[in-house]
C-alpha cells in the first residue's frame, strides 16, 4: 500500500479544498470570494494527479519494490483533518493580537451617506467616518452594525470584524466600542444599533476605537463571509 501514498495525500487535500470551495461555502473563512474559482481549479487538479499518481504506481506493481518510511503516511493526517474538520473562521484571539497602532491618514471629508434609518454601515466603513471624517457624517444617525464581540480584561467590549484584502493571512481589526448594554459572550455574533458617540479629535489616538451609544443588541448568526473586505 506504501506505493500509493503520494497518491492517497493528493486525493485529501484536492478533496479538502472542493469540499470547502465547490460544495460549501467554508472557503469564506480563508479568501476573498473572487478566488472561489481558483480554489475549484486546484482541488480538481490535484484531485486528477491523485488518479494519474495511482494509475502508475499500479502499473509498476511487481516491476519494482515501494521504498520508504512507513511514518510517510503520517502526512496524510493533517490533509485528512482538513478535510474533515475546516478550522473556524478568525474570530477574537485574532483580533485582540493586533496593537492599536493608527496614525491620522488624512481628515477629510467624506461622501454622503444614504437617506434612512437606521443605516447598515460595515465596521470598517463606520470607523473610518468616525475617526477621519471632518464632515461628521455619522452626527445624528442612527446606525446598524454587525460583527462579533470581543472584550478588553476591563470589562469594555466591542463589535468587531476582520478586514481582508485577500486572505485570513493579512486580516485587520475594525472594532467599535459599545457602551450602554451589557457584553454578550466573546465571538457571539450581534448585529448592534445605536448612535455614535464622539470621542477624541479627529485622526487622533483618542478617536480610536469609536463609540457607539447602543439602543439594541441582537444575537445573529454568522454570516457566510465573516471578513469585510478592506
Amino acid at each position: 500500500m506504501r506505493r500509493y501514498g503520494p497518491a492517497v495525500l493528493l486525493a485529501l487535500v484536492g478533496a479538502a479544498i472542493l469540499r470547502v470551495s465547490a460544495f460549501s461555502e467554508l472557503y469564506l473563512r480563508y479568501v476573498q470570494p473572487g478566488l472561489r474559482p481558483w480554489l475549484v481549479v486546484s482541488g480538481t487538479a490535484l484531485v486528477l494527479l491523485a488518479l494519474a499518481a495511482g494509475v502508475t504506481a499500479r502499473a509498476h506493481h511487481g516491476h519494482e519494490h515501494a521504498h520508504g518510511p512507513r511514518v510517510a503516511w503520517l502526512l496524510t493526517l493533517p490533509a485528512l483533518a482538513l478535510l474533515l474538520f475546516p478550522p473556524p473562521a478568525l474570530g477574537s484571539y485574532s483580533a485582540e493580537r493586533e496593537a492599536a497602532q493608527r496614525a491620522a491618514r488624512g481628515v477629510g471629508t467624506f461622501p454622503a451617506l444614504p437617506a434612512g434609518d437606521p443605516l447598515d454601515l460595515t465596521l470598517g466603513e463606520f470607523g473610518s467616518r468616525a475617526v477621519y471624517d471632518s464632515g461628521r457624517s455619522l452626527r445624528g444617525r442612527t446606525i446598524r452594525l454587525t460583527g462579533f464581540v470581543t472584550r478588553d480584561a476591563d470589562g469594555t467590549w466591542y463589535v468587531t470584524r476582520l478586514l481582508v484584502s485577500c486572505c485570513a493571512a493579512d486580516a485587520s481589526t475594525a472594532k467599535a466600542e459599545v457602551r450602554g448594554a451589557d457584553a454578550p459572550a466573546v465571538d457571539t455574533w450581534v448585529t448592534v444599533t445605536g448612535t455614535w458617540h464622539p470621542e477624541g479629535a479627529l485622526g487622533s489616538d483618542a478617536a480610536w476605537p469609536p463609540v457607539v451609544d447602543a439602543a439594541s443588541v441582537r444575537p445573529v448568526p454568522q454570516p457566510d463571509n465573516p471578513y469585510e473586505k478592506r
